[in-house]
């Protein structure tokens, strides 16, 4: 089941319900009145059906949806289960702190990296806090001085993208919202160390992209990555935000359509039914591929390092002219 708070996506509910009334029947045949552990057994069968009928053939505005989840483990659930030692560094030493953006390093095996992302908040009070995860230009600014600091330290760099996108406010554009983000690109493409991003929930837009240049970049199975988000997409191209999935569509922005574009690198597979339903499992998978690729960018040199990341963005897109 779900870890933290559950709020259930309409195509979820059949399979919540199946799996509440086994809950109940667990109950009763724990407290020795009746055994139920024949009819246990048979909705457990159906209900492993019924998720597999479900999470095989979703549509792409539902693995937006899934990427929304309100119970999916966020960055420092993963920190919490990948890394050790992790140590929190704050601000950006010109405005503020963005708790939007969470960073600092970490031991990832043993090995000192620098972790850095979005983070969202549970509940109303959280999200407060952290702006839903939309950051702010000190949010960057934040991250860039983190990187910049592991590049000194010539530490390894993790990512973890999850944003609707940058904070459109008027003070957020005052205080350069764009050329933060602008300059994030930037010095990403050029810094000397392995890089490894990673798309755990939401990509949106540039808000995502100005911690996503990496070496190598990753999508777990149910994220979403895109240039903006359905109901945007909706509102310019149909006049009609209630035409989301239509827009999802259009946008090709699953793990899967990324893959076949060849824009992203790797996906991560996630738990049956959603990474929301079992964290630890989550959190393996995505360790196994972490590891994987920072082991491969560990054999390169710094040259070869900064060329790998400049033909991997020059290679996206088909450019034509007459």
């Amino acid at each position: 089941m779900a870890n933290g708070i559950n709020y259930p996506l309409d195509f979820e509910r059949p399979l919540i319900e199946l799996e509440k009334k086994i809950d109940e029947l667990k109950a009763l045949s724990a407290s020795g009145s009746v055994d139920f552990t024949s009819e246990i057994s048979k909705l457990e069968k159906k209900a492993k059906k019924l998720q597999t009928e479900i999470f095989s053939d979703l549509t792409r505005w539902q693995v937006v949806q899934l990427s929304r989840h309100s119970s999916r483990p966020y960055l420092m659930d993963y920190v919490q289960h990948l890394f050790t030692d992790f140590f929190e560094l704050a601000g950006d030493r010109s405005f503020g702190d963005d708790t939007s953006i969470v960073g600092g390093f970490a031991r990832f095996d043993g090995r000192v990296v620098m972790v850095l992302g979005h983070q969202k908040g549970r509940n109303t009070k959280e999200n407060m806090a952290r702006n839903f995860g939309m950051p702010r230009p000190e949010g960057y600014r934040k991250a860039l001085r983190l990187m910049e600091l592991a590049e000194r330290f010539e530490k390894p760099i993790f990512t973890f993208v999850d944003t609707p996108g940058a904070y459109p406010g008027i003070g957020a554009e005052e205080r350069g919202q764009a050329e933060a983000i602008a300059k994030n690109l930037e010095v990403m493409s050029r810094l000397k160390v392995p890089i490894v991003s990673t798309v755990i929930g939401e990509g949106g837009s540039g808000g995502a992209l100005a911690i996503g240049v990496g070496n190598r970049v990753l999508m777990l199975e149910n994220s979403v990555y895109s240039v903006i988000s359905p109901e945007g997409c909706a509102s310019i191209l149909f006049r009609d935000p209630t035409k989301a999935d239509k827009a999802a569509d259009a946008l090709k922005l699953t793990a899967k359509d990324l893959k076949t574009m060849n824009i992203i690198d790797d996906i991560v597979p996630e738990p049956a039914g959603g990474a929301h339903r079992d964290y630890p499992k989550a959190a393996e998978n995505l360790g196994k591929a972490l590891r994987k690729h920072l082991g491969e960018l560990s054999e390169l040199s710094v040259d070869d390092l900064i060329q790998d990341r400049y033909q991997k963005f020059r290679a996206l897109g088909v450019f034509s002219g007459r």
